[in-house]
């Protein structure tokens, strides 16, 4: 497990913070929702070049957060996943020029 989802599970129970999975999952989304509105902002609604605004670092930050409770409330060492999907998709690449499943 890596430093951060340790010190995010901590947090977590130090806090009283558990909350239910699905709980979980719907704040990661509210999240990514926020993330998007910043984007947006970002680039004066599609009129512009992307430019991080000053929410932007906040807004990732939460998004990290919420994925690493996820990753916590189910189990799942992030630190292993993301080296199982690297895997993935060196072999999707070397095998097709595409880190996509293509379906």
């Amino acid at each position: 497990m890596s430093i951060a989802q340790q010190r995010v599970a901590e947090f977590v129970a130090a806090h009283d913070l558990e909350a239910p999975v699905a709980a979980r999952l719907l704040d990661l989304a509210a999240e990514v929702g926020e993330l998007a509105k910043e984007a947006l902002k970002g680039t004066a609604y599609g009129r512009a070049d992307f430019t991080p605004t000053a929410g932007w670092e906040s807004e990732l930050g939460d998004c990290y957060f919420a994925l690493l409770c996820l990753a916590h409330s189910t189990g799942v060492d992030l630190e292993r996943a993301l080296a199982g999907v690297l895997t993935k998709y060196t072999t999707r690449l070397a095998a097709t020029d595409e880190p996509g499943s293509g379906q």
